[in-house]
């Protein structure tokens, strides 16, 4: 498909300042009807001082959720574990050591990634953590359309509101909105886990919305 001339011009600067153009794939059309649901875990909440330990995604493609299109990386920090986080997501300083350096984990996702949109649920931080890594590697963000599962989930619950009751406070709690759904709490603060919930929520719900 021909892109008009703004977004061929667009392609064109993205492309140029990509610093490994094996990497220009992430800005091809995304394959139709395929998503990537995605969760990280990190030594804490501090977009600028912490970092990625570990990383889940699985492939979603039409109404599926494929398990056995997953990737699950562990990767190695600069610095030591806080004991707070390690009773989080449970990963402890010799589980880490044996994990990837973060340059070779981001090539690993980005190729699993392909072009396809990011699902996830408060995914604006784990894009956030992995563009700190990906930025001074490639010299752009990620491209990919991303999908936030609490904001559909928001307005799914919106939807059944009272017109005078609509636009207020929603309990967006994963816990909550898995319940709600009927859907498997698997163990959270696993990456994996939480990227496979993120990706049954996003099925869910779009059905949902669709015949709202």
């Amino acid at each position: 498909m021909k892109l008009p001339g703004w977004q061929a011009l667009r392609r064109g600067w993205l492309l140029y300042h990509l610093a490994e153009p094996h990497f220009a794939f992430m800005y091809d059309d995304p394959p139709d009807q395929e998503w990537v649901a995605l969760d990280c875990e990190t030594t804490g909440l501090d977009v600028r001082r912490d970092q990625i330990i570990s990383i889940g995604a699985v492939r979603i493609v039409g109404n599926r959720l494929l398990t056995s299109q997953r990737l699950e990386l562990l990767v190695r920090p600069e610095r030591a574990l806080k004991v707070d986080s390690m009773r989080v997501h449970r990963l402890r300083e010799q589980d880490v050591a044996q994990g990837l350096d973060p340059a070779p984990a981001m090539r690993q996702l980005l190729d699993f990634i392909g072009s396809r949109p990011l699902v996830g649920y408060y995914l604006e931080f784990d894009v956030a953590m992995l563009n700190r890594e990906i930025w001074p590697l490639l010299g752009v963000r990620l491209p990919q359309r991303k999908i936030e599962v609490s904001a559909m989930y928001y307005d799914f619950k919106n939807r059944q509101l009272p017109a005078h009751q609509r636009g207020g406070a929603i309990d967006l709690r994963f816990a909550t909105m898995m319940n709600e759904l009927a859907l498997p709490l698997r163990e959270a603060h696993d990456a994996l886990n939480d990227a496979v919930m993120a990706g049954l929520a996003f099925l869910k719900l779009r059905r949902l919305l669709a015949g709202a």
